[in-house]
């Protein structure tokens, strides 16, 4: 499996990303040496899908295949596909506040922390559907680990098509997000522009 070991902020910097949306407080007080060149159509389009990549921790392959199924489905295509990736269960793991960024939450997916409708699901690209509860395990919940992420997550907002309990680490999926409850600043048209060529 391919790991990316880019240094976080380094990427932050070089896409124009806060990185607060991947959950990481630390700003990068450097300043990115690239003159002011003008971008062109194709490196505009280039740099949301690498965001949206990056920020969601899909590699190329995987973002395509996401594209290819929202293209075929009804609805607006770029809405479909940032819909497909916010309900990836890692990404809701760390929505539900389980988790400090989304790279923890495909770990502790990965570790097989987590439990859907009762089930032991660890995979961590797996889609969640309206109406699936999500829970971390029973054994697992008295760790340290969880404590020490509940006190840093606990102050975070979770979204309305989430219920999040925190004493307990189980959370509900209300409903699909509508893009206006997606907070991430991806311009999705540009994606599906780069894509349609």
């Amino acid at each position: 499996m391919a790991v990316n070991r880019v240094p976080v902020l380094k990427r932050c910097r070089s896409l124009g990303l806060d990185p607060i949306y991947l959950g990481i407080d630390k700003k990068s007080t450097r300043q990115l040496k690239r003159a002011n060149r003008k971008v062109s159509e194709y490196g505009l389009q280039l740099r949301e899908k690498q965001k949206a990549k990056f920020i969601y921790g899909v590699l190329e392959k995987p973002f395509r295949n996401y594209y290819k199924k929202a293209d075929k489905m009804k609805g607006m295509t770029g809405v479909t596909l940032m819909q497909m990736l916010e309900m990836r269960l890692d990404n809701v793991v760390f929505r539900l506040g389980f988790a400090r960024t989304r790279r923890e939450a495909r770990q502790i997916v990965d570790h097989k922390h987590v439990l859907v409708n009762g089930k032991q699901v660890n995979i961590p690209s797996y889609g969640v559907k309206p109406g699936d509860v999500i829970e971390i395990k029973e054994k697992c919940k008295s760790m340290q680990r969880y404590k020490d992420i509940l006190e840093v997550t606990g102050g975070r907002l979770v979204p309305e098509w989430l219920e999040s309990n925190q004493e307990t680490l189980q959370g509900t999926v209300k409903e699909a997000p509508a893009r206006e409850a997606i907070d991430v600043p991806v311009d999705e048209m540009l994606i599906v522009e780069l894509y349609s060529k």
